[in-house]
């Protein structure tokens, strides 16, 4: 559980952000990339290059004037959590969920929204797999992938 929503944010609706394939694309070919992140992956420094969706600074901005805007990723928190250090520099995101807050099932990794502590009628998840919210399926908002078309 993240604890309870910060009192300057009391009341509002809790907006949960999955990270990659819906605020940005990674990968480890080198690309022309907006971050580069280098990991610890079994002993060697591998670079990822991270591209951010068009205008998700400005979405964030936006969405943090509404809601209590979370980041809730199936991706190891050595990845994300720098990640979202550069990318959310404002602290937009107000708290953060990695891999080892998901649940194992079936072979993939599900986001069970009941880790956030929020009442679900008062819970949206936005994220490009549908499986990640096959626990609260009320919650899920799916978006199509961005990059596929590139």
């Amino acid at each position: 559980m993240i604890g309870p929503q910060p009192d300057h944010l009391k009341g509002r609706k809790t907006l949960a952000l999955d990270l990659d394939e819906t605020l940005v694309h990674s990968q480890f070919n080198a690309v022309k990339s907006d971050y580069i992140i280098p990991i610890d992956v079994e002993g060697r420094i591998c670079n990822i290059y991270v591209l951010k969706r068009p205008g998700v600074d400005f979405f964030l901005q936006q969405m943090a004037r509404y809601f209590e805007v979370i980041i809730y990723t199936a991706s190891l928190s050595k990845y994300a959590d720098p990640l979202m250090d550069m990318m959310d520099p404002n602290g937009y995101c107000t708290a953060r969920l990695f891999r080892e807050h998901c649940t194992f099932v079936n072979g993939v990794y599900v986001k069970d929204m009941s880790v956030l502590g929020r009442d679900m009628k008062d819970t949206i998840l936005i994220d490009n797999s549908p499986t990640s919210y096959m626990l609260q399926p009320e919650c899920g908002l799916p978006i199509l992938s961005w990059y596929e078309d590139k």
